[in-house]
C-alpha cells in the first residue's frame, strides 16, 4: 500500500485559516458580552422599554441604569436589584453603560445629554423626534467621528417600521412623495368628529386617556407632525430642510358642519404631513405642508382610525407602499426603541443616506374646499367667485347645506387644482369682506 502524503500546501493552510476566521468572527457576537443599557427619562416608553427587556431577556441586552429626575417615585420593583437608579446624569453620563436610550423628549437637556454620549464613544437609540429633526445630521457625523451609532427608529409614526423601510427595504427605489397620518392625538380627535363630536369634547377625551398633554398645542397646531415630516423628507425624498419652513395648519378651525360637507363630497378629514418634488426630480426646492386636508373615503388614509399612524410612500419604481399600524403609546413605540438596541447588538449599523440642502415651500397644485361663514346678503357669492376668477382659479361646486341661520350661514365653495400661492392671493382679497364673520377654512383636498 502506497503511504498517504499528508503535508499541506501555503495556498490550502491560508485558505484554512480564512475559514477559521470567519468562523471564529461569525461565533464572535454570541460570546460578547451583552449590551449595557441605560435609559434616560422612566415615563410611558421608557417604563415599556425596560419591561420588554426584563420580561424578554433579548439576546445582548442587558439593562443596568435607570436615569430620572426625581427618580425615587419612577422606581419599580420589577426590574433586577443590580440595575441602578439615578437623578445624576452626569454619573450616568460616565458610567460603563454602552448605550444610552434617552426617552426624556424636547431639545434640552436631552440634546446635551446624548451629544456628551456620542462623544464619549457610546451609542444612542432615542425616539426624540424634535431633536432628530433639526439636530439628526450634526449628530449622527458626531457618532460617526467617535465610534458609535445613532438610530432613532423610534423617531416616527411609533412602533411602525417607517424609518428601518426607508433605509433598508426602498433605499433602491427613488422615492418622490410621501404624504401620511403622523399625529395619533389629532387623528383620534377628527376620526370621533367625524362621527359626530365636537373639538373641545374630543380633546378633553384624549387629554383624560393620556392621548394629548395638558397643553395640546404641539399636537393640534401641527409642530409634532411637521418634525416627523422633515425626518421622512431627508430619508425619503434625501433632502436636508429647516423643519421652520415647513409651515403648519392647526386641527382647530376643522368644526362639524365640515364633517358634514366633507361626506357630501365623499370625503373625511384628517391631518396630513405631505412633501414631495416637482414631477419627481431632483431640486434645490421641495414642497411641503402639515395640515387638515379632505381625503377620499376609497384611500387608505381615510381608514385610519383613533391614535393609528399611516404613511404611503411613492417611488419611481415600486409605486406606492403603505405602513399603518399603532403610532402612539409605550408599547408599540417601545417595540421599535429595542428593535433598534437589538441591531446595535447584532452589528447592525444605519445605512448612510446621501442628502442634499433644500427649501421648503407650500407650492402643490391641488382641489381645494374653501368653507366660508357669513352675515348673508346678495352679491357675497358673486364676489368671491369675481375674486377666484381674478386669479384664474376655476369653480369646481358650490354648496350650501339647509337649516342655517342667515345671520352665520356657512356655505363651501371647492375649486378644481390651483396653485396655493395663487388660491391664498385670491382670499386675501375676500378676508377684508365685512360680511365675513371668521376667517375662510382652506383645506387641499387629497386626490
Amino acid at each position: 500500500m502506497s503511504e498517504v502524503n499528508m503535508s499541506v500546501s501555503p495556498q490550502q493552510q491560508s485558505a484554512q485559516a480564512a475559514r477559521e476566521s470567519r468562523v471564529e468572527s461569525r461565533a464572535e457576537p454570541r460570546n460578547r458580552r451583552p449590551l449595557r443599557i441605560a435609559i434616560f427619562g422612566f415615563g410611558t416608553v421608557g417604563s415599556s422599554v425596560a419591561r420588554i427587556l426584563v420580561e424578554q431577556k433579548p439576546q445582548g441586552l442587558e439593562l443596568t441604569h435607570v436615569f430620572n429626575r426625581g427618580v425615587e417615585r419612577k422606581r419599580v420593583d420589577w426590574t433586577p436589584a443590580s440595575v441602578e437608579w439615578s437623578e445624576d446624569a452626569d454619573a450616568v453620563l460616565a458610567s460603563d453603560a454602552d448605550v444610552m436610550v434617552e426617552l426624556a423628549g424636547g431639545l434640552e437637556p436631552a440634546g446635551g445629554w446624548v451629544r456628551r454620549a456620542l462623544d464619549a464613544g457610546k451609542s444612542v437609540v432615542t425616539a426624540n423626534k424634535k431633536l432628530i429633526a433639526y439636530h439628526g445630521v450634526e449628530l449622527e457625523r458626531l457618532a460617526a467621528a467617535r465610534g458609535g451609532h445613532l438610530k432613532y427608529g423610534a423617531a416616527v409614526a411609533g412602533g411602525i417600521p417607517v424609518i428601518p423601510g426607508l433605509e433598508q427595504g426602498l433605499a433602491g427605489d427613488r422615492i418622490e412623495r410621501i404624504e401620511g397620518i403622523l399625529n395619533g392625538t389629532c387623528n383620534f380627535i377628527l376620526s370621533k368628529m367625524e362621527e359626530g363630536a365636537e373639538y373641545a369634547t374630543v380633546l378633553a377625551e384624549a387629554q383624560a386617556r393620556g392621548f394629548a398633554e395638558a397643553d395640546p398645542t404641539e399636537d393640534v397646531d401641527g409642530f409634532d407632525a411637521r418634525s416627523k415630516l422633515a425626518i421622512l423628507m431627508r430619508l425619503a425624498l434625501r433632502v436636508e430642510v429647516d423643519p421652520e419652513e415647513i409651515v403648519p395648519r392647526p386641527i382647530t378651525a376643522v368644526s362639524a358642519v365640515d364633517f358634514s360637507y366633507a361626506r357630501d363630497l365623499g370625503c373625511t378629514i384628517r391631518q396630513l404631513a405631505r412633501a414631495e418634488r416637482a414631477g419627481g426630480t431632483v431640486s434645490a426646492t421641495v414642497a411641503a405642508t402639515v395640515g387638515p386636508m379632505l381625503v377620499d373615503l376609497h384611500s387608505p388614509l381615510a381608514w385610519s382610525r383613533g391614535t393609528e399612524n399611516m404613511v404611503i410612500v411613492s417611488g419611481h419604481y415600486g409605486g406606492d407602499v403603505v405602513f399603518s399600524g399603532h403610532g402612539a403609546g409605550g408599547h408599540p413605540t417601545a417595540v421599535a426603541v429595542v428593535s433598534d438596541l437589538l441591531a446595535l447588538a447584532h452589528g447592525s449599523r444605519r445605512v448612510e443616506i446621501p442628502a442634499a440642502a433644500a427649501t421648503v415651500d407650500g407650492e402643490f397644485e391641488v382641489p381645494h374646499y374653501i368653507r366660508f361663514l357669513v352675515d348673508d346678503r346678495p352679491g357675497i357669492v358673486a364676489e368671491i367667485t369675481g375674486a377666484l376668477a381674478k386669479e384664474r382659479i376655476n369653480i369646481r361646486a358650490i354648496m350650501q347645506k339647509a337649516g342655517y341661520p342667515q345671520h352665520a350661514l356657512p356655505f363651501v365653495v371647492t375649486v378644481e387644482p390651483c396653485k396655493s400661492s395663487a388660491l391664498k392671493r385670491a382670499l386675501e382679497g375676500i378676508r377684508a369682506k365685512d360680511y365675513l364673520l371668521e376667517e375662510p377654512l382652506d383645506l387641499q383636498m387629497l386626490e
